[in-house]
């Protein structure tokens, strides 16, 4: 009897506690409806912004950046990923007196019936924001009025190249966040404390990530002051690929071109097919390299490479030109001497003097022997100044930012 007693009671004190949990959750349930009821009612105009005693709305920004998916060099913009988090506070929105929530989180639905920012992005070209499965946006409101709103962005925006140093260059890619509507006498930006983070591991295929720091850009139009906020990505290019696939082989094939002059002299077809073969390669890939880039006024650092290359393959090719004149020359000459004895004695006009054109040979083969010399150290003497130039060189405009 009294174990029946005790499951009785327990049996009891379990059905009482779970009415108590069911009515607490229905009292909770009946004080969020009072909620939306009471703060999000006719009263609330999300169009009018929440300024407090005149005071322009402070919106505190912060930004997690996720990934840096491209960089283009022809279009000179990136596609990057991020959060977009912002705070201000809303003092219609408070609620610390009437409600115990710790914190109230909106649906997506409700998101519209709350004053926003006007923030958008300056240097936008396109953005989008991700909306699977529901629209990845987030609003919480805080007992003291405080909003918290987040959204990932996804969006492609320009960046101001500079190329002379393409591929060995560095560039800064900006992002630029201002209001569009509101001055600074509604509406202020400011970073948070901690105003960016970024993803671990954070990697490009051709670029290296370097420093990336925040600053302010307010801006002025027709004497009305906009609020703006800027960030700053430092990226060095990864210049392996292109040593591998445009340096190397354009290095290889202007050596290739100095073969012909360790070819006889009388090997007119190899040596001819040589220089040609050669300036037909570098002039196809000195069009390889640049496909992919904008057509800008300057010079770049890769016209520089593919224009000299092309050079040495070309006078090569002329090298050889003057070695065959002159080693015919003489002759020649001699053959116009003998034009008259054509006439009259064809057998004395018929006689070659050894001596004259072994002469010319000898001319000839000096010129080889002078090219072997003097283009491998010319070129080499190139390399040692292109590469201390270009490594080190910092152009003004590049430097100026």
């Amino acid at each position: 009897m009294k174990q029946m007693a005790a499951i009785m009671q327990m049996t009891c004190f379990i059905l009482v506690l779970f009415c108590i949990l069911l009515e607490s959750k229905a009292s909770n349930f009946s004080k969020r409806h009072e909620f939306f009821d009471v703060i999000l009612n006719e009263d609330y105009d999300p169009r009018i912004p929440p300024m407090h005693d005149g005071n322009p709305v402070l919106n505190t920004i912060q930004l997690y950046i996720l990934g840096i998916d491209s960089i283009s060099d022809s279009t000179m913009d990136f596609k990057m990923s991020f959060f977009l988090r912002q705070r201000w506070y809303d003092d219609r929105l408070a609620y610390a007196e009437r409600f115990n929530f710790s914190k109230v989180e909106l649906d997506n639905r409700v998101m519209s019936k709350v004053w926003i920012p006007d923030l958008y992005i300056k240097n936008e070209k396109k953005s989008e924001v991700h909306a699977v499965t529901v629209p990845n946006k987030l609003m919480h409101l805080y007992p003291d009025g405080l909003v918290v709103y987040s959204m990932r962005v996804t969006g492609t925006f320009s960046c101001q190249m500079y190329l002379q140093k393409y591929p060995l260059d560095q560039q800064t890619c900006s992002m630029q966040m201002e209001s569009f509507g509101y001055s600074t006498d509604t509406l202020t930006f400011q970073w948070n404390d901690v105003p960016l983070l970024t993803k671990p591991n954070l990697t490009l295929p051709q670029f290296s990530i370097g420093h990336v720091t925040n600053h302010t850009c307010d801006i002025t139009y027709s004497n009305v002051t906009f609020t703006c906020l800027g960030i700053d990505i430092e990226m060095s290019r990864s210049y392996g690929y292109y040593i591998i696939q445009v340096y190397v082989p354009s290095f290889l094939i202007v050596c290739l071109s100095w073969v012909s002059f360790w070819l006889n002299i009388d090997a007119v077809p190899a040596r001819i097919s040589l220089g040609l073969l050669t300036v037909l390669t570098m002039t196809t890939q000195s069009s390889g390299a640049r496909a992919t880039l904008p057509r800008v006024s300057y010079i770049k650092a890769i016209d520089v490479w593919m224009a000299t290359c092309l050079l040495f393959v070309f006078t090569a090719l002329i090298e050889f030109s003057i070695v065959n004149v002159k080693a015919r020359v003489q002759q020649r000459r001699l053959s116009l001497n003998k034009l008259p004895l054509l006439i009259h004695n064809k057998e004395e006009a018929n006689v070659e003097n050894p001596e004259i054109t072994k002469k010319s040979r000898d001319n000839a083969r000096r010129v080889d022997k002078i090219s072997r010399i003097l283009f491998p150290t010319a070129f080499f003497g190139f390399n040692i100044i292109y590469w201390t130039v270009y490594v080190l060189w910092i152009p003004e405009n590049q430097l100026h930012n």
